[in-house]
C-alpha cells in the first residue's frame, strides 16, 4: 500500500486538477479568470482586446503547494504575499504599494473583509504565465489573469497590470478571491455583480446602453435562472453581467455596508443564499428583485443617462469645445476689429503725408506779364478844401532874384 500511495496521490491531483474554461456553463466555478470574447466586464485579454471574467472549474486540492522555480523574489505586505519573476520585479513593487488599499475598498461594499493571507503572482509574457499557475494545467490561452479563491492565490501578467484595464483586471480577480473566502456557495450573478460593484466595471455607458435595451423589449432575465447557469446568447450575456451589477449596486445603496455584512456572515455559516439573503434584508429575493425591475423604466430611461460618469465626461468635453469654439470667434470678431481700426489708421497716415508732400513741393504755377494796361492808374490827390493853394510869386521879386545871380562867364 505504501508504494501505491504516491500514485493514488498523483491520480487524485490529476482529477481534482486542470482548471477548464467554462465561458457560458451552468456549473459555477471556484477558480476566476479573464477572457477576451465578452463585452461585459471590460478588462484586458492577451490580445489587447476589452474582455470579461468567466470561470473555470477543477481548483487542484487544497495541499502544500511548492513555489515555483521561476520565483526570483517576494514582497510581503500586512495582507499580502507577493511572488515575481525576475522581469517582473518593477511591476510587482508599484503593486506591493497599492493593493492595501485596493483591499480596504471591498470592506466599504461588503462590511467584511476575509481572513488570512492573498498570494500574488506576477509573470511576464504567455511562458511565465504559464509556469506561476498552479499544478494540475495550463491556463487559457485567452487569460491574463486568473484566481484560485480556495488557495487565495490570484495569477496576473505584468503586461496587463501596465494597461488601462490593469487596475480593474486586479480588483474583479480579488473580488472573486474576497467570496471564496467569505462564504461557500454565492450565486452566478451576485459573484458577477459584486465583482464588477468593486471594480468600477459597473460604470460605463454599455452597460447602461444593455439595461436600456433590455428594459424596452422586456428582455430582463430572472435572477433565479443566473443562480448557476449562464446565457448562451452575446445579448444575452451582455444583459445578465449588467443587471448583476445593476442589482447588487442597488442592495448595497439600499441596505448599506452592515446589511451586506449579515448577509456575507450568514452565508460563511453556511446558509443558503436566499435564507441569508431573507435574513439580511428583511424581504425575498423574489420581491426585492420585483420591487428593483418596477423602478427600472425611469432609471433606465433618457435622463438617467446624463448621471453616467462617461455621459458627465462627455458633457464636460462638449462644454469646453463650445467654450473653445465661443473663444475663438470672440477672437475673430476683437482681430476683425482690430484689422479695421489699423486700416482707418493706415488711411489717415496716407491722407497727412500727401498733404506734407504737396506742402513741401516748389510751385509750378505761371503769372500772367504786368503791362501798364494791366495796372491801374494814378491820380494825385486833390487837395483838401481846407488848404489854399500857394500865392503866385510878384514879377518884381523875380526880377530882383535874376539881378543877383552872378554872370555866366564868357569866353573870348
Amino acid at each position: 500500500m505504501k508504494r501505491l500511495l504516491p500514485p493514488a496521490l498523483l491520480l487524485l491531483l490529476a482529477l481534482l486538477g486542470a482548471p477548464r474554461a467554462l465561458a457560458a456553463t451552468p456549473q459555477p466555478s471556484p477558480v476566476e479568470d479573464v477572457r477576451g470574447e465578452r463585452a461585459l466586464p471590460s478588462v484586458v485579454a492577451s490580445d489587447g482586446r476589452t474582455s470579461a471574467g468567466s470561470h473555470a472549474g477543477g481548483e487542484p486540492a487544497l495541499l502544500p503547494l511548492p513555489r515555483p522555480a521561476l520565483v526570483a523574489g517576494e514582497l510581503s505586505t500586512r495582507r499580502f504575499r507577493i511572488l515575481y519573476t525576475a522581469r517582473a520585479e518593477g511591476a510587482a513593487r508599484a503593486l506591493a504599494k497599492e493593493i492595501e488599499g485596493v483591499r480596504d475598498s471591498f470592506g466599504q461594499l461588503l462590511g467584511r473583509d476575509w481572513k488570512g493571507t492573498t498570494e500574488i503572482r506576477v509573470g511576464v509574457g504567455r511562458e511565465e504565465f504559464e509556469a506561476l499557475a498552479l499544478p494540475g494545467g495550463a491556463p487559457p490561452g485567452w487569460a491574463v489573469a486568473l484566481a484560485y479563491p480556495a488557495h487565495q492565490i490570484i495569477l496576473l501578467d505584468a503586461l496587463s497590470l501596465r494597461s488601462e484595464q490593469g487596475p480593474t483586471t486586479l480588483r474583479h480577480e480579488l473580488a472573486h478571491v474576497a467570496l471564496g473566502q467569505l462564504g461557500p456557495a454565492w450565486p452566478r450573478w451576485f459573484q458577477e455583480g459584486l465583482a464588477m460593484n468593486v471594480s468600477g466595471e459597473r460604470l460605463s455607458v454599455s452597460q447602461y446602453t444593455a439595461l436600456f435595451r433590455a428594459v424596452r423589449q422586456d428582455r430582463i432575465l430572472h435572477f433565479e435562472d443566473l443562480d448557476e447557469g449562464w446565457p448562451e446568447q452575446p445579448w444575452d450575456v451582455e444583459v445578465a453581467y449588467a443587471q448583476s451589477s445593476a442589482f447588487v449596486a442597488h442592495l448595497a445603496s439600499r441596505y448599506g455596508p452592515e446589511r451586506m455584512a449579515e448577509l456575507v456572515d450568514a452565508v460563511g455559516r453556511g446558509a443558503p443564499f436566499e435564507t441569508a439573503f431573507a435574513r439580511a434584508f428583511r424581504s425575498t429575493l423574489r420581491l426585492e428583485e420585483e420591487s428593483w425591475r418596477e423602478e427600472l423604466p425611469a432609471r433606465y430611461g433618457w435622463l438617467p443617462l446624463a448621471t453616467t460618469g462617461e455621459l458627465l465626461w462627455l458633457l464636460a468635453t462638449l462644454l469646453c469645445c463650445a467654450a473653445f469654439v465661443l473663444r475663438q470667434r470672440q477672437k475673430r470678431r476683437h482681430l476683425a476689429a482690430l484689422e479695421l481700426e489699423d486700416a482707418r489708421e493706415a488711411e489717415e497716415e496716407a491722407r497727412l503725408a500727401a498733404e506734407e508732400a504737396a506742402l513741401a513741393a516748389p510751385s509750378t504755377l505761371a503769372l500772367p506779364p504786368l503791362t501798364d494796361s494791366a495796372l491801374p492808374s494814378w491820380e494825385p490827390p486833390a487837395p483838401a478844401a481846407s488848404e489854399a493853394p500857394p500865392e503866385a510869386a510878384p514879377p518884381e521879386a523875380e526880377r530882383d532874384a535874376e539881378a543877383q545871380r552872378p554872370t555866366k562867364p564868357t569866353l573870348h
